[in-house]
């Protein structure tokens, strides 16, 4: 019974310093350690614009004015608190009725042709419902309404999205736009 009671406090005392050292002391020390090396990332790579946080470079925001570019939906209308997909599955009425009606909304306020293609990240919310990206084909067919509704010629916003267009994984993949970083581009031209 004594050596019972003995190897309770052992594991007991063992459980406490565990807990204190890599559930307190750890975190503290990375934390530290990355505040001081990388403090730009280890506080969500906010966008700041004139002393205002206007975003992060890692969430997709909802763009709504013909001036800027739209983004991918988002399943959880761009909450970072709450990200997720819809988990609707390829042959879901809703899923196909709301892309339906995000095909038309981008024809329409884009002013393309019946039978002009769309493409898919413009349609199908990511896994996260929070994508920052959108393609340069994304990027490419939004020119002519943001250019109307800026009084802009189309080639100098074509070399926005050139100068920040990104290539996720080096030498793999399509080119990508951060559509944040691209509308700030944009509220920058004089």
């Amino acid at each position: 019974m004594a050596d019972t009671i003995k190897d309770l406090k052992n594991a007991l005392l063992l459980f406490g310093v565990m807990a204190i050292l890599l559930g307190i002391i750890y975190p503290l020390v990375i934390t530290g350690i990355s505040q001081v090396i990388f403090p730009y990332q280890a506080n969500g790579e906010m966008i700041t614009v004139n002393g205002t946080i206007i975003g992060s470079e890692l969430i997709g925001q909802n763009f709504t004015s013909p001036k800027y570019f739209q983004g991918r939906p988002s399943a959880v209308d761009y909450n970072a608190s709450n990200s997720g997909g819809s988990n609707y599955g390829p042959t879901n009425k809703a899923l196909i009725d709301r892309v339906n009606a995000t095909i038309n909304e981008i024809k329409t306020g884009n002013n393309l042709p019946n039978n002009a293609t769309i493409p898919a990240d413009l349609v199908l919310a990511s896994g996260s419902g929070l994508d920052r990206y959108i393609t340069v084909d994304s990027a490419d067919l939004q020119v002519p309404r943001i250019a109307n509704a800026r009084n802009l010629n189309e080639s100098i916003i074509r070399d926005l999205i050139n100068k920040n267009e990104e290539v996720p994984f080096p030498y793999v993949g399509q080119p990508v736009v951060n559509v944040l970083k691209l509308n700030i581009a944009l509220d920058n031209i004089h």
